[in-house]
């Protein structure tokens, strides 16, 4: 007798994993085993996890809890960078899929599975980030993703299999969001939202208030950095998952962190994505004015030059790149005196910091003050400026009137 496939599956409990069980074991001679990493989902979505995936047909699901190494290891690095995709996505999916497939992955390897399989669609970009770890980590390991070969095709088709097969999820006709929750945010999509004309209904939101019921008295609070990332509030130094917790909670009370923005994906179409990021939100405003009292000026210009590439990086499921990992070494170098720390005052939606300090501060009072100072000479000006200027001088003098007798040819014809 043959043995069986053991196929280890990202399982989530939602509605695609859930259905994805049965037709595997239509589809393969198999044992499918569930893996999920626990990345802040809440809860919630893990309690009773495992039992929801025996019912399913699953051997079981193995739960691991990745929050501090998540943070630590994936979240903090972006966080260096103060990577955001497309100036307001501040990439909470694109950051822990790179851990969930590397548990995964391991998983995998340690019970000697065969495949793998994911939940992800052909549409999306989850499918490259799972896909992409797969090969760097797994390589060997037959890799399967339904959404290629059944004939479901949209999430009333699956709400459809799942009642055929007596599998209970939480998703309905009336309210269908895909929603991705970790401790960094949550993501929104489908139904109501699927149209960029639709406002996002009341009944999107999870994390965060609305902004216009939010408190009428500012809130403000202190974050401690060291080394470019946060390690306490107030003073009270606290673990990573402590600490985004707590900043979700009082940035959510004052609905902060609201992000409504058509994307582009990897696969080349536009699609629309509600975000909260409370605490992330505030992280990075904190970040931003640390770096600027702490960095210098070339080094904080080069980060910001290479951002965009890093937020590429992550966004498309290259987490473990050499190009990431190498750039990732620049950030951590760069960021290295970025320590201290900043004030930041939430009030209706906003998180405004308000003041900073450093052991580190390049800021010198005597020499930026309109007033007497006694480490800047006003003469030294002079030959700076005609020495920078120098090279547009000669332009002008040699080729100026040139070219505005070219610019009257040009307007005359």
């Amino acid at each position: 007798m043959s043995k069986k496939k053991k196929i280890v599956l990202a399982y989530s409990g939602g509605l695609d994993t859930s259905i994805i069980v049965p037709w595997l074991k239509e589809h393969h001679d198999c044992e499918v085993y569930g893996y999920c990493g626990d990345v802040g989902q809440g809860e919630e979505e893990l309690r009773g996890l495992e039992e929801k995936a025996r019912a399913s047909g699953a051997v079981g699901c193995r739960v691991d809890d990745l929050r501090r190494e998540w943070l630590q290891d994936y979240v903090w690095p972006c966080v260096r960078a103060m990577t955001v995709y497309e100036g307001r996505y501040l990439l909470g999916t694109s950051m822990a899929r790179a851990i969930l497939a590397k548990g995964q992955v391991d998983y995998a390897l340690s019970i000697g599975a065969d495949a793998v399989a994911h939940g992800c669609t052909g549409k999306g970009n989850d499918q490259v980030r799972f896909e992409l770890a797969y090969q760097t980590l797994g390589p060997d390991l037959e890799v399967i993703a339904p959404w290629r070969h059944w004939d479901i095709r949209s999430r009333e088709d699956a709400l459809d299999y799942a009642d055929k097969h007596g599998i209970k999820v939480t998703a309905s006709r009336t309210k269908i969001y895909s929603r991705d929750r970790n401790l960094w945010h949550i993501s929104h999509e489908g139904g109501a939202l699927e149209s960029p004309g639709n406002a996002p209904p009341d009944d999107v939101w999870m994390m965060t208030a609305d902004p216009r019921q939010a408190p009428d008295q500012a809130e403000e609070l202190t974050l401690d950095f060291e080394h470019g990332v946060p390690v306490g509030i107030n003073g009270e130094r606290q673990p990573a998952e402590v600490l985004l917790a707590r900043l979700n909670e009082i940035g959510g009370k004052h609905g902060v962190g609201r992000v409504d923005i058509c994307e582009n994906r990897l696969v080349g179409m536009k699609s629309r994505g509600v975000y909260e990021t409370p605490g992330g939100t505030i992280v990075l405003e904190a970040a931003r004015t640390l770096r600027a009292l702490t960095m210098e000026r070339d080094t904080l210009r080069l980060c910001e030059k290479l951002m965009p590439d890093y937020a590429d990086l992550v966004y498309t499921g290259r987490w473990f790149h050499p190009a990431r990992r190498a750039m990732d070494a620049l950030f951590a170098e760069a960021t290295q005196f970025v320590t201290g720390a900043v004030r930041v005052r939430l009030y209706k939606g906003t998180a405004t910091a308000v003041s900073s300090t450093s052991q580190y501060s390049l800021y010198s009072e005597d020499l930026a003050t309109f007033g007497q100072s006694a480490a800047f000479d006003h003469a030294d000006s002079y030959g700076f400026v005609k020495l920078y200027g120098l090279p547009g001088a000669v332009v002008a003098k040699v080729q100026g009137a040139q070219a505005e007798g070219a610019q009257a040819e040009g307007t005359r014809s």
